[in-house]
């Protein structure tokens, strides 16, 4: 029986020891969390000074360049590919075979037609010689006419038949894919795909730009254009289309035409830079960063710095050059604004600036 007391007595002397232990490390968790949560209550931000300097009028936008024509080529008729003449890579010319199908059976069809029609020929021939002399009536003659112009008709399917069976190139290009072989069974319905030609010696770039941008740009302006994968050549463009009404980001695309080199070193697909030069090279602005305002441009808000304070501002925003944006109204020289880390903000939070 004592040992049993015993026994209870040191369990419960555990257990206390074991309670004050929790005790205390959730006193001192509690303490760290409230340390951790003091020193978050702090955004970490990045900041910007607003200026009034003297900047470039010259603006870049950019794009991707696509080709001015390409094309699907599909079949037309249903048939056998006995012969194809060309690879990707080739350059092809309005007119070139590019394949020959099985003609067997249509130039049979072909000889039969032919001789169809020279006898209706012989026929209407004859008949008109009776028809002089009141061998034949007129309405014998008139149907012996039906007949050859059927005859001729049918003769003439046939031979275009027969050029059918010569696949052409319908636009100069360069066969950027090819989907038949030696074998190959064309159908007309579902048309079956047999090529892919590009034509890269004439080049769009599509860009967007903004209402203060658009109106100094007319359709026929020259424009400078650089590519990224050569960053020392540049090529001339020419504005080609203008829309006439703004995008859902309130900005206009533009189209822009360039003429490749000889080695046709533009690319569909690649990444393309035009260069907008202004009349008036430089005037004197105040401007801040473009990241600085809060999800875009167009939004017209930005967090400004007071005393430690994230306070959100509405201002005016004019023209985008570059990275930077034209302040029309709203900030003052010396201001401070945030540049990164707004997502995480709300006006009034506290925040904590890093270099």
């Amino acid at each position: 029986m004592k040992k049993n007391i015993t026994t209870g007595i040191i369990i419960i002397a555990a257990l206390a020891l074991i309670g004050f232990i929790l005790a205390n490390n959730k006193k001192a968790n509690e303490e760290k969390i409230a340390i951790v949560a003091e020193k978050n209550a702090s955004v970490s931000v990045k900041v910007a000074t607003v200026k009034t300097e003297e900047v470039s009028l010259d603006f870049v936008a950019n794009g991707n360049f696509e080709p001015k024509q390409e094309l699907s080529l599909e079949a037309e008729k249903s048939g056998k590919i006995i012969r194809v003449l060309v690879k990707e890579g080739d350059r092809v010319t309005i007119g070139q075979t590019l394949a020959i199908m099985r003609g067997d059976a249509i130039n049979i069809n072909a000889q039969a037609t032919e001789a169809s029609y020279q006898n209706a020929k012989s026929d209407y021939s004859r008949f008109d010689n009776a028809y002089k002399t009141g061998g034949v009536t007129k309405q014998q003659l008139d149907q012996a006419k039906v007949a050859l112009t059927n005859a001729e008709a049918t003769y003439k399917q046939a031979r275009i038949n027969i050029g059918d069976t010569r696949i052409k190139a319908p636009i100069n290009g360069v066969i950027n894919d090819k989907f038949i072989e030696p074998g190959s069974m064309l159908a007309a319905m579902p048309p079956t795909k047999m090529f892919e030609i590009v034509n890269v010696n004439t080049l769009k770039l599509k860009v967007t730009v903004n209402e203060a941008q658009v109106a100094s740009l007319k359709t026929g302006n020259n424009i400078t254009v650089k590519s990224s994968v050569y960053p020392d050549k540049e090529f001339t463009g020419r504005i080609t289309f203008i829309a006439a009404k703004a995008d859902s980001s309130l900005s206009f695309p533009i189209e822009i035409e360039i003429t490749n080199n000889a080695n046709n070193d533009l690319k569909a697909g690649m990444y393309g830079t035009a260069v907008f030069k202004s009349a008036q090279q430089k005037q004197t602005l105040t401007v801040i960063p473009r990241n600085a305002f809060v999800g875009s441009v167009s939004s017209n808000q930005v967090f400004v710095v007071e005393n430690g304070i994230a306070k959100l501002k509405t201002v005016t925003a004019g023209r985008i050059l570059g990275d930077k944006v034209e302040i029309l109204n709203g900030l003052s020289d010396g201001e401070t604004v945030i540049t990164t880390g707004q997502i995480n903000l709300q006006d009034g939070n506290t925040i904590e600036i890093i270099k």
